[in-house]
Formats: C-alpha cells, structure tokens, sequence
C-alpha cells in the first residue's frame, strides 16, 4: 500500500526521509550488528545520538547557553505537575491563561500545588480566540505564567508572545515547536511532547532556565525534579533512547531543509492555502477568529455531522487520513505538522473542492427536478 496523508494531530506523521533512514538502520546501526534500541543507554554511541541530538536542537531554535536541555519521558501532561512542583517553590501563586482542552488539564493539575489564577481565558467563545493578556495583569509576585502556545483541538495560537516582566513564563509548546523561529530567551522553561514535531510519542523535550532548576526540596520525588535530569544529562535512568535517536534524525532533516526560517516559511504557506479555501468555501468554514488562527491544526465544519461523515468518508477513499475533529468540538480537524508536505494540502484542498461541487451539482439537480 502507498504512504497516505494523515493528518493525525499526534501521533503524527513523520518526514519520508527520516522513516527511511531510520529502516535502513534499524537492525544494524553503524556496523554494530544491533539497532539503536538495543544499544546501552551508557554506551559511547548512544552518548553520540544524545549529544548531537542536543546540538541540533539548540543549534535550530538558538537555544541561549545559560538554558538546559533535557530529554525526559512522561509526555506533557507530566510537564503539567512537574512544572508546579518544581517552580512553586515561592510564593507558591502561578498565573495561568486558559485557551483550550490541554491549559484546563494543566490549571487542573497545577491547583494541588499551591494557589493558581487564572488570568485570561476564552472560554466564553468555546476557545475560538486568544485572550489579550499584558503585564499589568500579571501578579509580580507569582512563579511564573503558564500559557499553551498552541491549541491542537481549537486550532488557536498566540501570535505574540506575551510581555510577563521579570515573571518566568512557562510555555507548553507541544504542538507548534520547531514549526517557526521563537525567541527562547523570553522563556524560564519550554515543554513539549514529541509525537507532533519532533519524534515518535514516548520523549518529552524540556528547555529550561539554569535559575530555575535546584528549587524543589531534598523530600522531592527524585525522577519528578529538574535537577535530577539536569546533573545526569538526561542519562538518571534509561531515557526513551530510540525517540531519541529519531529526534535527532528530524532535527537533521530540519537542518537539512534549511532551519526553522524555511519550515516556518512552508509551514505559513500550507496553512494560507487551506484557510483561503475555507473563506470562499459555501459548505466548510473556520470556526476560529483570524487573528488567533494556528498555522499547525486547522479545525473546520460543515452545516451537519451528515455532511461531515460523508466527507470524512470520501478523504479517505483517496489516502486523506485522520481528518476526524476532536471527540470535544466535532467536526474536522487538519494537522499540518512540519511533515506534512505541500502535496498533501492541496489534496485535501482538491477533495474539499470535489465534495462541495458534487454537492452543488446534487443540489441544483434536485431543484431543476422540483421545479
């Protein structure tokens, strides 16, 4: 069977390039006779893979010296406790801004910790924007301000990211990293799970602020502290060494293609595509305000979950996959992560056309006959 376009929002698809590599040398990697999963954690090679893994990394998103990075697993929803335990470490207060399904369940999370506020949010319109926020909202006293940079069910992202003052600002970036240039140092800590841009699912990216590590107390579990991952360079216990090794070959891919300017650039070309189709379009439209579209998942609706299925059904008769909208908000939903080529948009967009004119045509048919 041919490769499909899955447009999955995690785990999602992976560069061609990078799958090939990685089967090639899969049973034999470097004329070991073993694959890379059956390399030791501890081993002079799999201290390569690790090593140019960080490099790469800091290398695309110009990571400042004076930050760590740390490889660790548990996925974001870990980052979600662990953020808290290990920052609230003060004045125990953290300010939150709630955009969607994934900052509820980090708001959530974080309240067992100390005494969370919520300071923006936009709920009220079903997430379908980004709230305003400014520094004079922020407390001066608090830990730190937690916001989700992109929202893979309601397809919103913070185009700007916002001024927090001398407040370290915490960031889940799990569904747009490596997607566009950032300004890492305007952030105290960056998370992200892999299974959008970086890698398979299992590995979880830290970035951190050298300040911010050491906080938590001796009586800390040892495996939940920053500065245990930190001290071992991310080595304490057996890592996800294969989503590892994959991230580093993504991470070349990435280099390869021309850093995060030219992904970005692919990226914004993409997302123009599909949305310019869905402003013209009389059957789909975006539920999203334009000025908090995201670029990596474009949610859309039809008039009817009748008209849904039937299309859902028709992208995958032509290798169109996982299109199905989040179980919360319905509809469809396109994840146009880094590996998503140009190709695959635009045949979603020539689907998305041949559907609505058959209807059309169905349409106009059925009037002639009434008439």
């Amino acid at each position: 069977m041919e490769r499909v376009y899955n447009f999955s929002a995690g785990p999602s698809m992976l560069p061609l390039l990078v799958l090939e590599k990685a089967q090639k040398e899969l049973v034999n990697y470097a004329d070991t006779g073993m694959s890379v999963m059956e390399l030791s954690h501890r081993s002079g090679l799999f201290t390569e893979i690790i090593t140019k893994a960080e490099q790469l990394l800091r290398e695309l998103m110009d990571i400042p010296k004076n930050y760590k990075v740390l490889f660790v697993q548990g996925g974001a929803s870990q980052q979600f406790a662990m953020v808290p335990m290990n920052l609230l470490t003060k004045s125990r207060k953290a300010d939150y801004v709630n955009t969607g399904s994934w900052s509820k369940k980090a708001i959530k999370e974080a309240k067992k910790y100390g005494d969370i506020r919520v300071i923006a949010s936009s709920e009220d319109a079903n997430f379908s924007y980004i709230p305003a926020v400014d520094s004079s909202m922020i407390d001066p006293e608090a830990d730190y301000v937690h916001i989700t940079t992109n929202n893979t069910i309601e397809g919103t992202a913070f185009s700007e990211i916002p001024d927090t003052g001398g407040v370290p600002l915490v960031a889940d970036m799990s569904s747009n990293i490596l997607s566009e240039e950032i300004d890492v140092s305007k952030f105290g800590l960056i998370y992200a799970g892999a299974q959008k841009n970086i890698g398979p699912a299992g590995l979880t990216v830290v970035i951190i602020r050298e300040d911010l590590i050491g906080q938590a107390p001796e009586s800390f579990p040892t495996m939940l502290a920053y500065k245990t991952h930190s001290d071992s360079g991310s080595l304490y216990n057996t890592p996800p060494t294969y989503g590892i090794y994959m991230a580093k070959l993504v991470f070349e891919w990435l280099k390869e293609l021309g850093g995060l300017k030219e992904m970005e650039r692919i990226n914004r070309e993409k997302a123009q595509m599909l949305y310019d189709f869905l402003e013209v379009s009389t059957i789909f439209k975006s539920p999203v305000r334009k000025d908090s579209r995201s670029i990596m998942n474009i949610p859309f609706v039809s008039p009817s979950s009748e008209l849904d299925a039937a299309f859902l059904k028709k992208a995958k008769s032509v290798g169109l996959e996982t299109l199905k909208g989040h179980r919360s908000v319905g509809g469809m939903r396109a994840s146009l992560y880094n590996a998503m080529p140009v190709e695959g948009v635009q045949s979603l967009i020539a689907c998305l056309k041949e559907f609505e004119n058959k209807l059309k045509i169905k349409g106009e048919t059925e009037t002639n006959v009434r008439n």
